[in-house]
């Protein structure tokens, strides 16, 4: 009998039927863009506990404070560094150097998307830069589509590369006791081969078709990067605190410290920079503006869903999933490699491929045993991080940076359809994923 016999099950029902009940339940609605969705996921860890399927206390202790403490920890540093201008700065910078040709805009707004998502997050990153490309496409009078389309595969592509770089990555990393160095050594090489494919490939479906004329590229090089620069003493505070957060994730397995604990820790130290010598009524003014920025709809969507999936691993439904996975591959490392890297992808650009994951972290713990224990797994943990991560590219609901582009599209004039992103983005994540497989074969099977 599992812990979930601790609480009083309503109605004497099974624990197992009403936890999958509740788990499909909130996936579905999810899935259907009706309601937000850290609302739903609190509706079902509410009602994981009021059913009887786990106590509060088994509630409590499912919750990863380590993922909770690093993205409120990044999502505090992001909104204070976004107040310098720093990335509009970056993006300007970047089209310029290209003396507005559209093509080479394409790729450098690329190159800085991939690279701010490795290091912040893939989501902020795009929130920051999509406005500006919009607003660079209406000077040279092109379409956004091919920019935008590019931009959300660049997003997840860097996003892959690093702990900090895609919300799934945060969970594997704290759920598997993975560092930031071990992303980086074990994932970032493949992440540059891939991202390069894809350019190659978008070049044929766009970028033999990308003109302006001279007048609409002037336009362009008449853009300074320097009034961007909000905040010059901001600026210096910012980057001098995310050079040591970053410092500080490579070094964290050896000093023995979570990743949350320096996140925290470096978003306190620039708050603190941040109002230095100022009155406490601007200090208290200046925290509450910072707090209404970070993403408290995405925190709590993380809780309600840690606290939905102990419902289920505690129902045993989950240690069974592994076996049968197991019997599927008959027990075969190498094939079960491959399925969790395919399925994780697949599965990653039909649903938001946080929950997937989510669901996905306690299958492969159960897995510990067949394989020889904990360590024997870590390739298992990177088929499922480049399936998770990769496979968001595959559609618009795929990943949340994928919508939140969609939706300054929307408001510029320019939507993105369902059905055309699907038509050329499947295909090219599909490539990825081939890629994907090579490399973890290469590295780690054979």
């Amino acid at each position: 009998m599992h812990e979930a016999n601790a609480a009083h099950v309503i109605f004497g029902l099974q624990p197992t039927w009403i936890a999958v009940a509740i788990l499909l339940l909130v996936y579905g609605v999810i899935m259907a863009e009706k309601f937000n969705r850290a609302v739903l996921s609190l509706l079902g860890a509410g009602l994981m506990v009021l059913c009887g399927v786990i106590t509060q206390q088994q509630a409590i202790a499912g919750v990863d404070f380590n993922t909770i403490g690093l993205l409120t920890g990044m999502m505090v540093i992001v909104a204070i560094s976004q107040k310098t201008g720093m990335f509009q700065y970056v993006a300007i910078k970047a089209a310029r150097s290209v003396n507005g040709n559209p093509w080479g805009i394409l790729v450098m707004l690329s190159v800085v998307t991939a690279g701010f998502s490795a290091f912040l997050d893939n989501v902020t990153t795009v929130l920051l830069i999509a406005p500006v490309t919009l607003l660079i496409t209406d000077a040279l009078n092109v379409r956004p589509y091919p920019f935008l389309f590019a931009q959300i595969l660049a997003s997840n592509i860097g996003g892959t590369a690093t702990l900090i770089g895609d919300p799934p990555n945060i969970m594997i990393g704290s759920a598997a006791k993975l560092s930031f160095f071990d992303f980086l050594v074990n994932l970032a090489p493949i992440i540059p081969v891939i991202f390069v494919v894809m350019l190659c490939i978008i070049w044929f479906m766009f970028g033999r078709d990308l003109h302006a004329s001279d007048e609409h590229k002037s336009l362009v090089m008449q853009f300074d990067e320097n009034e961007a620069i909000e905040n010059v003493p901001l600026l210096k505070k910012s980057l001098f605190v995310l050079f040591c957060v970053i410092g500080g994730f490579t070094v964290a397995h050896h000093v023995h410290l979570e990743p949350a604990t320096i996140a925290m820790f470096g978003a306190a130290l620039l708050l603190l920079l941040q109002t230095f010598g100022q009155s406490l009524h601007d200090k208290d003014h200046a925290y509450e503006t910072i707090m209404t920025e970070v993403e408290w709809t995405t925190i709590f969507f993380f809780v309600g869903l840690f606290i939905i999936v102990t419902g289920v691993e505690h129902t045993g439904v989950i240690e069974m999933l592994a076996h049968k996975t197991l019997e599927l591959t008959g027990g075969d490392f190498n094939a079960t490699v491959g399925a969790v890297l395919w399925v994780s992808a697949i599965a990653s650009a039909v649903i938001d491929n946080i929950p997937f994951v989510a669901t996905m972290i306690p299958l492969i713990q159960n897995m510990a045993p067949t394989f020889g224990g904990p360590d024997a797994l870590v390739p298992l943990w990177w088929a499922l991080a480049l399936g998770a991560c990769l496979g968001g590219n595959g559609s618009l609901i795929g990943a949340s940076a994928n919508l939140i582009v969609a939706g300054f599209s929307q408001r510029a004039g320019h939507p993105i359809a369902f059905m055309v992103f699907l038509k050329h983005a499947f295909g090219l994540m599909l490539i990825s994923i081939v890629i994907s497989h090579a490399y973890l074969y290469l590295r780690y099977l054979s």
